[in-house]
């Protein structure tokens, strides 16, 4: 029997969409704690991002972020946050999602979509390799507040 794949920007934070993320941060980042109600709210709501999400016949299953970047030099977007949950990866549901987030960034007139990805997580390096991402040779410098 074939899976049903459906990929859709987020339009409301539900309980289904806090469950879901739950399940899928802990497999994102370790000891990352999922969002709450409130942030998934203003998350949805802001217009400098979109949310995905990815349902496998009907069950939430992944999720990714595109994060708009105006600058002087036009309109950049980033990919953040995309997850898949471990029980249903390698079925072509990252690349959906990812192509997914690429075709909302075209259509926005974005110049270029940006990534990062843990060097550990092999898979997701091939994938975007695969998709035609080029690796980004610069310096990435992180402040964190508190």
């Amino acid at each position: 029997m074939a899976h049903k794949l459906q990929l859709s920007i987020v339009e409301e934070a539900t309980d289904e969409l806090l469950e879901a993320f739950a399940r899928l941060m802990p497999q994102l980042k370790a000891g990352e704690p999922p969002p709450g109600a409130e942030w998934l709210m203003e998350l949805v709501e802001f217009p400098g991002a979109l949310l995905v999400i990815a349902r496998l016949d009907g069950v939430i299953v992944g999720a990714g972020t595109l994060a708009w970047v105006y600058a002087p030099s036009g309109l950049h977007a980033r990919i953040e946050d995309l997850v898949v949950d471990e029980s249903v990866r390698r079925q072509g549901i990252g690349e959906a999602l990812t192509r997914f987030l690429l075709d909302q960034a075209e259509e926005a007139g974005a110049k270029y979509v940006a990534l990062t990805s843990n060097p550990q997580r092999e898979a997701a390096n091939k994938l975007y390799q695969k998709m035609g991402f080029k690796k980004w040779e610069t310096n990435l410098y992180l402040y964190r507040f508190g």
